[in-house]
C-alpha cells in the first residue's frame, strides 16, 4: 500500500485490477463547486466481505470496475475501486430535492466521500445518473433514504451493511430455485459454506424447508459451520467423494475454485441438475479469462447467477413493493439469527484497513467476525 499514515481528509482505497494484492490510498478533491444535481456524500461506514473481493475478480467481465471509474489517464486506469455496501450522509447538495444531513444507504467505493449526479428522485431514494452507470443494473446505482425505510433500525446498521447485499442475493437464489421447481433436484450442495453469502442461503433454504443442504467447507471451518444449525450436513472439501452418488442435486458454488467445481461435477455427474456460480472466495484457483471450459464438465453446465435478472422477474410478478417487503422481512429475521453468531469489528484506521483487506483477499478472516470500516 502506498500510504501508511492516518488520513483525515477525503480518501479512497484502490486496488490494482490485475493484481488485487496491490493497493494504494488516493486523496479526493471535495472542495470544487457542485454542478447541477451533484450531491456530495460523506461515507459514514461500509462493510468488507469476501463478496466484495468477487467484484474485483469479475470486475471486467461483469462491469464492477465501471461503478466508480478511475480512467482519467492510462496510469489511473490500472487501478479500480471495489464496490461495498455502506451508510452515508449528504454533506453538500446542488439538488433542491435532496437536503444536507440526509442519511442514505447504498453501494459506495471504499472511500470517505463520493460525489454523484442525482436523478430518479422520489420519497424512498434517488439514483446516481453518472454516465458511467449506463448499461449497468439500476439497482446498484440506487441510494435509499433511511428516513423513508420502514424496515430501518439504527441498532441494525452494522449487520445491515454487512448482510443485506449478500442476503438479497441468497434470498433470490433460493427463490429462483423454488420458482423452477428445483430443477428436479432433491438436495443442495453449497461450497464455501462458512462464507456469509452461503450462510444466508442455507438460512433461506432452511426457512422454506423443502430441500436439505450439505455445506462444504475447509476442515478448519467445519466446526463453526456445523454449529450454525443452518445446514443439514457439513463436510470438508476432502470428503466430497464420500457423498451419496445417486441424489439429484443443485450445486451452488460460492468458492469459485476450478478444482472443487470439477471434483463435485465429476463425482455427481448427471445428478447435478443445476450448477449455480456465484462467489469467488477461492479466487487463487480461478481465472475467468483462461481456457477452463464449464461445458466440458458432466452434469448441468455451470451458470453464473445474476441477481438483478431474477429480482426484475419478481418485480414483474409481484410488484416492487411486495418484492422488497418479502426480502426485507426475511432480512430482519436473518439479522436476528446472526446477532448471536457474528461479532462486529470496527475499524477507522487506514493501516488496519490494509491489513483486513489482505486477510479477506487471502481467505484468512474469522468467519464469525464482520468487518465494518469508517475512513
Amino acid at each position: 500500500m502506498e500510504s501508511h499514515t492516518r488520513l483525515n481528509h477525503a480518501v479512497v482505497f484502490e486496488v490494482a485490477k490485475s493484481k488485487l494484492t496491490k493497493t494504494r490510498v488516493v486523496s479526493l478533491n471535495t472542495t470544487t463547486a457542485l454542478a447541477d444535481d451533484e450531491v456530495l456524500l460523506k461515507i459514514d461506514k461500509f462493510a468488507l466481505t469476501a463478496n466484495n473481493i468477487s467484484y474485483g475478480i469479475t470486475g471486467d467481465s461483469l462491469g464492477y470496475w465501471r461503478f466508480f471509474p478511475t480512467e482519467k489517464n492510462a496510469e489511473q486506469a490500472q487501478w479500480g475501486q471495489l464496490p461495498v455496501m455502506g451508510f452515508a450522509e449528504v454533506v453538500a447538495s446542488n439538488n433542491q430535492q435532496i437536503r444536507v444531513g440526509e442519511r442514505v444507504w447504498g453501494f459506495v467505493p471504499m472511500a470517505s466521500h463520493l460525489k454523484i449526479i442525482a436523478g430518479n428522485i422520489n420519497s424512498s431514494g434517488f439514483s446516481d445518473r453518472n454516465p458511467c452507470r449506463e448499461g449497468l443494473a439500476p439497482v446498484y446505482s440506487r441510494f435509499d433514504r433511511v428516513a423513508s425505510n420502514p424496515f430501518y433500525k439504527q441498532t441494525n446498521e452494522d449487520f445491515d451493511i454487512l448482510l443485506r447485499g449478500l442476503f438479497t442475493t441468497s434470498w433470490l437464489v433460493d427463490d429462483f430455485m423454488f420458482d423452477n421447481h428445483y430443477f428436479g433436484a432433491e438436495q443442495y450442495l453449497i461450497t464455501s459454506a462458512s462464507s456469509k453469502t452461503s450462510i444466508a442461503l442455507a438460512f433461506a433454504i432452511k426457512r422454506r424447508n423443502d430441500l436439505p443442504t450439505i455445506g462444504i467447507t475447509s476442515q478448519s471451518n467445519c466446526q463453526f459451520v456445523a454449529a450454525l444449525g443452518c445446514y443439514d450436513q457439513v463436510i470438508s472439501y476432502q470428503q466430497i467423494t464420500s457423498l451419496q452418488l445417486n441424489t439429484a442435486s443443485i450445486l451452488v458454488d460460492m468458492a469459485g475454485s476450478k478444482t472443487i467445481l470439477t471434483a463435485i461435477h465429476q463425482h455427481f455427474a448427471d445428478k447435478i441438475k443445476y450448477s449455480c456460480l456465484i462467489g469467488a472466495t477461492h479466487h487463487q484457483d480461478i481465472n475467468i479469462n483462461d481456457n477452463f471450459k464449464h461445458d466440458a464438465l458432466p452434469g448441468a453446465v455451470p451458470t453464473f447467477f445474476f441477481a438483478p435478472t431474477h429480482i426484475k422477474k419478481r418485480t414483474l410478478d409481484w410488484g416492487a413493493s411486495q418484492t422488497m417487503q418479502q426480502i426485507n422481512l426475511s432480512l430482519l429475521q436473518y439479522i436476528e439469527f446472526c446477532r448471536s453468531k457474528i461479532t462486529i469489528n470496527h475499524t477507522d484506521n487506514i493501516n488496519q484497513l490494509e491489513t483486513i483487506y489482505q486477510q479477506v483477499l487471502a481467505g484468512k478472516t474469522d468467519p464469525s467476525v464482520g468487518q465494518i470500516v469508517s475512513l
